[in-house]
């Protein structure tokens, strides 16, 4: 007996050694959404942003430290070092000439050179009014390209902005497999794009990992990029499982058909401190806060929401400290503004609003909603206070967030309907092109001192016009906000820039085209035996750097 005990003693080691060296060849890791698109510069989705991560790699970025620096150029370019040359623009502005080198050695995952060829198709395609690309002004100010050579390039911009050299967003794409697509009708290039007709062809890469297979709905899985350039990737596949309800998710943690929980789209911070308390032996957890801004836009052709006063009336008729308190044990403050109070811009002395029902009846009364049936408010046509809240569904918090403040709601007399859709659904259609008719409950997430010129600017409301490519949801109009933004971006002393911050929070907080509602901290729950994974608490995921990631 005590021969078979040590012969099953010798056979369990051997096994959990074979199951010890599997964790070193590959990496299965939960979120909760799936990418609506892959094309890197049309809808964004962090789902897309983290995927993305493993497989491509931004010209710029900022690092976990919130510094600018270079990823897939050899220097960044300044004012200091010459790379970057204030000029005067056509339009007699101050603009900018800036010089980036791309890495010698970056090529596509199919082996063709990443070149200046790809800098000018990408601009091209960003630069077409209907081509669906997001961040429209950026290359509506990049009025033309130098080629210096096949791996350097000049932009020159029409105006001169304290983040000049920033160009994160500048999502480079092959000119040897989209040129000809986008060419022959540019208006469906965002439906007909390589990188959703042809997902996992390896030319659209250039990461330390390619897309090796697609699931829609279901995984992405990921193989090491023999091209790349960088540091050898230590994992031979990575596996992005998507399990949209968050129980489910927790449920496949336990049970060993995942390894790891992003933060970035992961667990509610609710669950992983609960999680926390039972298998802090198990895993290891990090709970960063960071630019995370959960909120519900509000669409302002609504003629309900039309009305400032019903606007300050739903924010008043809320208890966020008491959402915050009691569901996040006060981990996840309150957000006054859509600046967090971790960004140096973040406004100290502004207005609040805080949660008093009264003030919200007042206000309702005033709006013309004084007639109470059943318990819901009507105006005098008769017709009800009514409104629908919509947000991505399987998400535990998000869905008891609403219960919360539907719940809130109706004790002033405001009819809430719940409405959720699958993220890709959510983020594909119904927000970008506006389709939601109440509140859309989401997050942004921002880099340090995000202006919020394709949020706010009134230019940049989704339409047919500009193919949806803005994203102004709420299709909020100021035009001292407009002014603000533009003046903002140009002005390179920080203690004016300072106050101009401050003035648009007033007016945000004053006009109210959202209601704010919390900053978030991600958690990251992680297996023991991994390393390397480092947080960032911004837009640039921490898969940026999976490379370095490793089992020990």
């Amino acid at each position: 007996m005590k021969r078979l005990a040590l012969m099953f003693m010798l056979v369990l080691g051997l096994s959990s050694s074979l199951s010890a060296m599997a964790d070193t060849t590959r990496l299965v890791i939960g979120i909760t959404q799936f990418p609506s698109t892959f094309h890197p510069n049309i809808d964004a989705m962090m789902a897309k942003t983290y995927i993305h991560g493993f497989t491509r790699r931004p010209v710029t970025a900022y690092n976990p430290d919130w510094e600018l620096i270079c990823l897939l150029c050899t220097e960044l370019p300044t004012i200091e070092n010459g790379r970057a040359k204030p000029e005067r623009a056509p339009n007699s502005n101050k603009g900018i000439a800036v010089t980036y080198t791309l890495h010698p050695k970056a090529v596509w995952g199919d082996g063709t050179p990443i070149t200046a060829k790809d800098v000018v198709f990408t601009w091209q395609v960003g630069r077409h009014p209907k081509s669906g690309v997001g961040n429209m002004e950026f290359y509506r100010s990049l009025h033309k390209i130098d080629v210096v050579n096949d791996k350097t390039v000049t932009l020159h911009f029409d105006k001169l902005t304290f983040e000049y050299n920033a160009i994160n967003d500048f999502g480079l794409l092959p000119a040897h497999l989209d040129k000809t697509i986008f060419e022959a009708d540019p208006v469906a290039y965002r439906n007909r794009t390589t990188f959703d007709t042809d997902s996992t062809n390896k030319g659209l890469y250039f990461g330390p990992y390619l897309i090796k297979e697609i699931k829609r709905g279901s995984h992405v899985t990921l193989a090491r990029n023999p091209t790349w350039w960088g540091e050898r990737a230590k994992f031979d596949e990575i596996v992005i499982r998507v399990i949209e309800n968050t129980a489910a998710l927790e449920a496949n943690l336990l049970s060993g058909s995942i390894d790891m929980i992003a933060g970035e789209l992961g667990l509610t911070l609710d669950q992983a401190i609960a999680l926390e308390k039972r298998h802090k032996q198990r895993f290891n957890f990090i709970f960063k806060p960071g630019l995370i801004y959960e909120h519900a836009d509000l669409n302002l052709d609504n003629p309900i929401l039309a009305d400032k006063r019903v606007r300050k009336a739903l924010i008043h008729a809320i208890d966020r400290q008491a959402i915050s308190q009691r569901l996040f044990a006060g981990r996840q403050p309150v957000a006054h503004t859509m600046v967090s109070p971790l960004d140096w811009v973040a406004a100290k002395d502004i207005q609040t609003y805080a949660h008093d029902e009264k003030k919200a009846v007042a206000l309702l009364k005033e709006a013309g909603w004084d007639t109470v049936k059943k318990g819901i408010r009507h105006n005098a046509k008769g017709q009800p206070l009514r409104l629908e809240i919509m947000t991505t569904a399987g998400n535990r918090t998000r869905e008891l967030v609403e219960q919360v403040l539907q719940s809130q709601w109706k004790r002033v007399g405001i009819d809430i309907r719940i409405k959720n859709q699958p993220a890709r659904v959510f983020f594909g259609e119904t927000v970008t092109e506006r389709k939601y008719t109440g509140l859309a409950m989401y997050a942004w997430i921002s880099s340090p001192e995000s202006v919020p010129r394709t949020s706010l600017h009134s230019a940049y409301i989704p339409s047919q016009d500009n193919n949806f490519g803005g994203q102004n949801y709420t299709g909020f109009k100021n035009a001292e906000v407009d002014q603000l933004i533009e003046a903002m971006e140009v002005e390179l002393d920080r203690n004016k820039r300072k106050d101009m911050w401050k003035r648009l929070q007033e007016i945000y907080v004053e006009e109210l085209p959202v209601i704010p509602l919390y900053f978030r901290a991600n958690p990251f729950v992680l297996p023991k035996w991994l390393k390397g994974v480092i947080p960032t608490g911004h837009q640039d995921p921490s898969s940026l750097w999976a490379e370095t990631w490793h089992a020990e």
